[in-house]
């Protein structure tokens, strides 16, 4: 997928410089020239794959210039637009020149600029080769050429097409299509080397110069230009000045880093139609100049952590959790991605909230949530929201039971979390944490009985708001237990063994349907010394 070049030849600056304005955000190389001897001479050192001519020139004409083209064997092919305020006048001389494929008449608007260039380069040589061989033309265009990949997103995700062409180390351009705008992902050697656009929304790059950072702030207006990935002059100019080292290439690597993270970010935030791929070097010199080599998961954390919506983390319900996702032939490659936002994911191996996670890594929550939030677009981590905020405690002193249940939860939908823990240590821990919604406790076993006895005789009243769940074994001796001998007070609920993860769950849809639970905002339940100190017999040295 190379980029088109449009030589214009007009010696009016108004007119150069709007062609240039309108056919460089959609993609064209625009090659100005303000007379017919320099025009000329760019038609033989550039080869265009279009002329825009205008009809009167200084000294001359376009139709004089149209035959010096037609002389040259090398220019003969190059396809010709007729400019002209003369219009029928004008256009009658050109009648007989093979080379001129279509006229545009002066003034026009942009839609019909646009509309005239792609037409005019999309059959322009065929019907050079027409007008001058005598052939007809055919009255439908068909595709002269196959993508080496290409569909829609109806069936496909965009993260399954990067990771397909990535995990492959295919070269080449992505396009995808959201509505008007054209994303072009160039990638090489299995990592994204660039990342540009064409069509795109002003007011949609307006944002994009918004959030740029201060270091970045002197660099708004070559942003506006590089985000389109075209090859006009003033871009060749920078290139220029880049392997003359006037410009600063980490500096510039660096927006172009911002620019990838906003068009990526725009990808998988916006509708997407179809996606088409061209194996093969692009033309594109800034990230020949200046590549990336850089993982989509890295673009997708640091336009997150560009973005200050506030409004966004505020929606997010308080028993929303995250939890790392395994996905068979996901790309793994984690270039440009801090060590230290990597901590983010190497926790994630058990669901936990965003407020976990900022208390556990002792980061700013809004940094936590966006980090997270670009994990998530990248599909490397999926998002839940719990029945009950919070999480679950179970205390089971039996080895194995514990591991049991633990088996069950890992492999479960996980609407609720929370921990299995065997000794009295740990669970003493916990609680100085979080204070748990649900407290599930092996109610056959005295030791058990009687820690839990001590630990609700507190008056706090956050302690009588969790939710009690006693695990009792089968035997007819266990249906007769004196709770409030043993215990001190009444089970909510009581769940036999062998108790797996869908069971609980059921248990704690029922005992929390239609009532208020505490959550992990809670302030910490004091565990009273008498209970620390109590001579539990429970195993000792088991993990939490």
């Amino acid at each position: 997928m190379s980029d088109k070049t449009v030589l214009v030849i007009d010696d009016s600056a108004t007119i150069r410089k709007l062609v240039d304005t309108h056919l460089t955000p959609a993609g064209y190389r625009v090659i100005l020239a303000p007379n017919a001897e320099d025009g000329l001479q760019f038609a033989s050192e550039v080869n265009p794959d279009l002329i825009l001519l205008d009809h009167q020139l200084p000294g001359t004409t376009g139709y004089q210039v149209c035959c010096q083209l037609v002389e040259n064997p090398q220019l003969c092919k190059i396809p010709v637009v007729v400019s002209s305020t003369l219009r029928k006048k004008a256009y009658a001389e050109y009648i007989d020149l093979d080379n001129v494929v279509d006229m545009l008449p002066k003034p026009y608007t942009e839609e019909l600029l646009l509309t005239t260039v792609a037409n005019a380069i999309q059959t322009g040589v065929m019907v050079v080769s027409s007008q001058s061989g005598g052939s007809a033309v055919p009255e439908v265009i068909e595709q002269l050429d196959d993508a080496g990949l290409a569909g829609s997103f109806a069936c496909f995700g965009l993260r399954e097409i990067v990771d397909f062409l990535n995990n492959g180390r295919k070269a080449g351009v992505l396009e995808i299509e959201a509505d008007r705008t054209r994303i072009r992902f160039h990638l090489d050697r299995g990592r994204i080397q660039g990342v540009y656009a064409s069509g795109i929304d002003p007011n949609q790059i307006d944002r994009m110069v918004a959030r740029l950072p201060q270091s970045l702030a002197n660099l708004a207006p070559v942003f506006k230009m590089t985000i389109g990935g075209r090859s006009c002059a003033e871009l060749d100019g920078f290139v220029q000045l880049l392997d003359q080292k006037v410009l600063d290439p980490r500096l510039m690597t660096k927006m172009l880093r911002f620019q990838a993270a906003m068009l990526v970010q725009f990808a998988f935030t916006n509708p997407l139609s179809a996606f088409r791929f061209e194996a093969g070097h692009s033309e594109n010199s800034l990230h020949k100049n200046l590549p990336l080599d850089i993982s989509l998961l890295a673009l997708l954390v640091e336009a997150a952590m560009h973005d200050d919506d506030d409004d966004t983390h505020d929606r997010a319900p308080q028993n929303m959790v995250y939890v790392r996702r395994a996905i068979r032939g996901q790309n793994l490659d984690r270039a440009g991605l801090s060590a230290r936002h990597m901590k983010v994911l190497n926790l994630l191996a058990e669901p936990k909230s965003a407020d976990d996670l900022s208390q556990t890594l002792g980061w700013n929550p809004d940094e936590v949530r966006q980090v997270l939030t670009g994990f998530t677009l990248a599909e490397l981590v999926e998002s839940r929201t719990q029945n009950v905020a919070g999480s679950f405690v179970v205390f089971e002193p039996q080895a194995d039971a514990a591991q049991s249940l633990r088996t069950s939860l890992e492999e479960s939908d996980n609407r609720y979390t929370g921990k299995v823990v065997r000794d009295k240590l740990a669970l003493q821990l916990v609680l100085k944490r979080t204070v748990p919604h649900t407290l599930v406790f092996a109610g056959d076993d005295q030791a058990t009985c009687l820690l839990m006895k001590q630990l609700f005789a507190t008056k706090n009243p956050k302690a009588a708001k969790i939710k009690r769940v006693a695990l009792i074994s089968a035997d007819p001796h266990s249906q007769n237990i004196d709770w409030n001998e043993s215990l001190g007070f009444t089970p909510d609920e009581t769940l036999r063994r062998p108790a797996t993860a869908e069971l609980l769950f059921r248990v704690m849809d029922r005992i929390h349907d239609d009532s208020d639970t505490a959550s992990s905002v809670l302030p910490n339940i004091p565990i009273p010394s008498e209970v620390q100190n109590a001579p539990v017999a429970l195993t000792a040295g088991a993990e939490a």
